[in-house]
């Protein structure tokens, strides 16, 4: 994303600290732009598993508006509306992050 907007330099950070946590950088084509990243996946499922804004903030070390703004992008990429949904549209293996 820090590339497309032109910021080279801070992209090049990025990628060398996700790479210093042991964490790989995904490239974002029209073929993935729908898929769950990583976080927004972990999210949703402590989300199916029926915690809190809150509860899951503390678990992931932010804040629960952060996690109000991972769900809206879980939200709109799987096309439901509510957590209840999370149960019937999240693949049973937590590995496979495609809609």
């Amino acid at each position: 994303m820090l590339a497309t907007m032109g910021v080279e330099a801070f992209a090049e950070r990025a990628r060398r600290e996700l790479l210093a946590t042991g964490e790989t950088v995904r490239k974002r084509t029209v073929e993935t732009r729908d898929e769950l990243t990583a976080q927004e996946s972990q999210i949703a499922r402590l989300a199916s598993d029926g915690l809190s804004n809150p509860e899951i903030g503390i678990r992931l070390f932010i804040s629960s508006r952060t996690v109000q703004y991972h769900l809206s992008k879980v939200f709109a990429k799987l096309g439901i509306s509510s957590r209840s949904q999370l149960d019937r549209v999240l693949p049973s293996d937590p590995d496979t992050l495609a809609p």
